[in-house]
């Protein structure tokens, strides 16, 4: 049949050399030596980096796997590492929220408590945006929206606003930013997701627990029980109750800022 070209680039990366500096002072003085989709090793924090338009981007590494105490010290060989790229991540807030929440600033403050060096906004509409246009066009049609697991939620961001709800593979877990299963654990006793969005996305005035400023049971906020496998679901809801809050990347390149 005829070939099919994906809007992205594939999502594992061949394997790479990697190039070795102490720390980000030393990799920020070459940045302009750095070729893009070079990987960058510290030494110093044991971190990796990948050179990208317009900055680096940290990678998120698995868990470290020990070398044996009585094994001899492995040859001298130049690293390398495969990466996976060019997506959006979905993650909840570490906690359930009433409809009086600071959420992009919870959003910012968690993501960069877990390490991840990205910008993330929360998945809801507010008084000056519809959530549908969180994403930067640019970014709406060409990178799959994963769980923190890498494992694909929505083939795109443009996909979950087509009006069908947001429906996705509830097989598919959505993770915390400290890791947990939100369908499963029980620190959300309610799987609901605070949203305050049409079906496609745009701002629900009457219904969004007055732009997340208000906690008040008779003021009522939109949002989609995880049960009905959408995250767009229309259920209005009291803004008194705690519901799992998400949190969209909202640019996959990141700039790494001096400390």
């Amino acid at each position: 049949g005829p070939s099919v070209s994906y809007p992205y680039p594939p999502a594992y990366l061949p394997l790479l050399p990697v190039t070795t500096f102490r720390n980000i002072d030393g990799m920020l003085q070459k940045v302009h030596l750095v070729a893009e989709g070079t990987l960058i090793y510290l030494s110093e924090s044991s971190e990796v980096f990948i050179r990208v338009r317009g900055g680096w981007r940290r990678l998120q590494l698995g868990e470290l796997i020990p070398i044996p105490a009585d094994s001899p010290p492995p040859p001298a060989i130049s690293g390398y590492v495969s990466a996976k790229l060019f997506v959006l991540h979905l993650v909840a807030l570490n906690l359930p929220l009433s409809g009086a929440m600071r959420a992009d600033y919870q959003c910012f403050q968690q993501a960069r408590a877990a390490g991840l060096m990205s910008t993330y906004r929360a998945f809801l509409s507010s008084h000056l945006q519809d959530l549908s246009t969180v994403v930067r066009k640019s970014d709406r049609y060409n990178l799959p929206i994963v769980n923190l697991k890498g494992e694909i939620l929505f083939n795109n961001w443009e996909s979950v606003f087509t009006g069908s709800g947001g429906q996705f593979n509830i097989q598919i877990p959505i993770y915390s930013f400290d890791g947990r299963n939100i369908m499963t654990d029980p620190s959300w006793p309610h799987k609901i997701i605070w949203h305050g969005s049409t079906a496609n996305g745009s701002r629900l005035v009457s219904n969004y627990c007055e732009a997340w400023r208000t906690a008040d049971m008779a003021v009522m906020g939109q949002a989609s029980p995880l049960t009905t496998g959408k995250l767009l679901d229309q259920k209005p809801y009291s803004c008194s109750n705690k519901f799992i809050v998400l949190c969209i990347e909202n640019s996959f390149v990141s700039d790494i800022r001096r400390k």
